[in-house]
């Protein structure tokens, strides 16, 4: 499977941010493919279970040839939300209900399959046989055509990959969030030829004011000179340099921002900066 090297996350698109109208979807839609970007990342809960049906019914009318982009959507959680009769938040990884969810999201998103699926977070109750069952049988129907997970852990992923083949982990990754590197997370997807994707990848560094983001920030300050390149920038080419292939997912809505994302692939970063930046987040040299 070929994702394009940022990813579009819609999580903001619909009424959990921005509430984009259907113009405004179209025309982020263009201006992402013209920026190389193809891969759109959903979930059936984003909007409490809305974005998805917003986005396809703009994708529907954006002139969008299907088999140019990918789409990626993932299910699992069953949200507190009007639209569901759900009494508390929990995870439903059953037969049935997976393969509810993704007809769902085929309706929703007006395509007649899914490039990917993310089991949105493990359960304790999850059962992987089950699980693989509902996999299988949704691939040799053509629904999806290729299967992952999102917020697993190295062992989750083992259970997992018993039953069923795991191409995709979606993790919470960036400089200010980069247990991954060291918990054997990470490790364990280079070795399985697992592919990473990073949510949330600039982190807090724009959201808090505390030692460790004035830290990255000045010695953003200086790269930013050396590399010609903004601060979110940088933060992206710091995760994609690392060998294990991570693809961030973006969230933002920000046509300017979208095309200098994407311009931060072009940026490869000296060893040296990639640990000053590193070190600027930790506060203490490396072991």
């Amino acid at each position: 499977m070929t994702y394009s090297k940022i990813i579009a996350g819609t999580m903001t698109w619909g009424s959990w941010g921005k509430q984009l109208s259907k113009k405004d979807m179209i025309l982020l839609m263009h201006h992402c493919i013209k920026n190389q970007i193809t891969t759109f990342d959903h979930a059936d809960i984003y909007g409490s279970y809305t974005t998805e049906a917003d986005f396809g019914n703009a994708f529907k009318d954006s002139g969008i040839k299907r088999e140019t982009i990918q789409l990626i959507s993932k299910c699992g959680i069953q949200y507190l939300s009007e639209n569901r009769n759900n009494t508390v938040k929990h995870y439903d990884y059953s037969k049935e209900y997976i393969f509810w969810s993704v007809e769902q999201s085929l309706k929703n998103l007006q395509t007649e399959y899914l490039d990917t699926l993310l089991l949105h977070r493990p359960s304790p109750l999850m059962q992987p046989d089950d699980i693989a069952e509902a996999i299988i049988k949704l691939k040799k129907d053509g629904k999806i055509k290729h299967f992952g997970v999102s917020n697993f852990s190295a062992s989750q992923i083992a259970l997992l990959s018993k039953y069923i083949p795991t191409t995709v982990n979606q993790i919470e990754f960036s400089l200010t969030q980069h247990k991954a590197m060291y918990d054997g997370t990470l490790d364990y997807m280079q070795l399985h030829q697992i592919k990473p994707m990073a949510w949330s990848p600039l982190g807090c560094v724009f959201k808090d004011n505390t030692n460790q983001t004035l830290r990255i920030k000045k010695q953003l300050d200086i790269l930013s000179e050396k590399y010609q390149a903004t601060h979110d920038q940088l933060l992206l080419a710091w995760i994609l340099k690392h060998p294990g292939g991570i693809t961030p997912v973006i969230g933002t809505t920000n046509l300017e921002r979208i095309t200098q994302a994407q311009q931060a692939t072009k940026i490869d970063l000296e060893i040296e900066d990639w640990f000053l930046i590193l070190v600027a987040s930790q506060g203490h040299k490396v072991p």
